[in-house]
């Protein structure tokens, strides 16, 4: 029977900046902006170990297009490890470390295979006489937004054929529309797998043939929630079997937790210390949002404390664990709830107020000082509108409650 095996990842976005966490202790700061690092040496663990003919990556190996030293070089030093036990990697980049960067070259090992800005195809062989077409590009600049999907061909014989594609799937519209396709155009190449690139949540598109996002291999912000890695992929003449292979060293989790019940801080803090504990990995550090809703607290003291030293006891001695939970935002939400017909019964005030809010379209305005910063603007995405709605509603809850106070 024939069959081959592979690691497939992508989005790895090494020597990411890891933005917004200056005030986390250092030791723990280092190990998050070594994070995207650690993943990659368990990826290359991986590969080790389970003694694969080769690793697919598709796409965004650099977290921009300057493609740092640093990063060039750890990527290198890994790949020598799989040149080592004569594992081949085949690489596209995509829209963050795209070829119109500019950047000092390190050369890489023989057994790393860049693919150019046009589709083309790179033959394998295992050492077991397998035939394997693998397919794909590299972005030739960051914004690739016409269908490249068309330019994929199949070229027999080959006994797998495996397609490599950094882009969004059609209607998603939390990402930016790069290299668009639909799964309807996948199926019609009669690949037997898709390798994708460049969506961050691991999402399985299909199951025959697998079509696949495995995420990205680190989280890097607390929108890039839980367990990240790449599949270990086995393909047959009859069907493919994968297994998904955690790399996060460091952990984004975000929870909520129901105080309606607890009337002391000494409940609400024996509460958040269980959460942390049961959140806690072996082995993995996690930062931590809370949402503590519907506080009932009405002793004005015991208000003022969960105000001021909940989120500092919630850190104790976290700095001192190898599995650290260390909370990098605690949000406090009492039990406060407006009807907008009431509020609007009780003074005119809040007619006009609720109708800037509902009318409210200058996003790009207020927050053109950090999009046009030299700086920040390379770090940052536009907001989606779901992002844009959040932010409005929150807004709104804030100066409700300011406005009760």
């Amino acid at each position: 029977m024939k069959q081959i095996s592979f690691i497939h990842a992508a989005d790895l976005h090494l020597d990411s900046p890891m933005v917004g966490l200056k005030h986390l202790p250092a030791n723990i700061l280092s190990r998050v902006r070594e994070s995207t690092f650690a993943a990659l040496e368990r990826l290359t663990a991986a590969a080790i170990d389970h003694n694969v003919d080769f690793v697919v990556l598709s796409g965004d190996l650099y977290d921009g297009e300057d493609r740092s030293l640093r990063a060039q070089s750890r990527f290198r030093n890994e790949m020598q490890k799989l040149l080592q036990k004569d594992i081949p990697v085949y690489v596209i980049h995509g829209n963050h470390d795209h070829l119109d960067g500019s950047w000092v070259h390190l050369d890489m090992p023989a057994n790393v295979h860049f693919f150019g800005s046009e589709v083309e195809m790179k033959t394998f062989h295992t050492k077991r006489g397998e035939s394997v077409h693998l397919y794909g590009f590299s972005y030739q600049h960051r914004h690739i937004l016409d269908k490249r999907v068309d330019d994929y061909q199949k070229v027999e014989p080959a006994d797998f054929h495996i397609g490599l594609l950094h882009g969004n799937e059609g209607g998603k519209t939390d990402h930016d529309n790069y290299a668009p396709f639909s799964i309807k155009d996948l199926y019609e190449k009669q690949f037997d797998y898709w390798a994708l690139g460049h969506i961050h949540k691991r999402t399985i598109l299909s199951e025959n043939p697998p079509i696949i996002y495995p995420g990205n291999l680190q989280g890097r912000n607390k929108k890039e929630t839980g367990i990240k890695g790449c599949y270990y992929v086995t393909l047959t003449e009859f069907g493919a079997e994968k297994e998904f292979i955690e790399t996060s060293d460091v952990v984004w989790d975000e929870i909520s937790i129901d105080a309606s019940s607890l009337h002391t801080f000494q409940e609400i803090l024996h509460l958040c210390q269980l959460t942390i504990e049961r959140l806690r990995k072996s082995g993995i550090g996690t930062l931590l949002t809370i949402n503590l809703k519907n506080i009932n607290i009405n002793d004005s003291k015991e208000k003022q404390v969960l105000n001021t030293d909940l989120y500092e006891l919630l850190l104790d001695n976290e700095n001192d664990e190898e599995s650290f939970v260390w909370t990098v935002q605690l949000n406090l939400e009492d039990q406060l709830r407006f009807d907008r017909k009431n509020l609007i019964n009780e003074a005119d005030f809040y007619t006009e107020l609720f109708a800037t809010i509902d009318e409210y379209q200058i996003f790009d305005d207020a927050l053109a000082p950090l999009f046009e910063h030299q700086l920040a603007r390379k770090y940052l995405t536009r907001l989606t509108e779901t992002e844009q709605k959040e932010l409005i509603e929150k807004a709104e809850k804030l100066l409700i409650g300011l406005l009760y106070q």
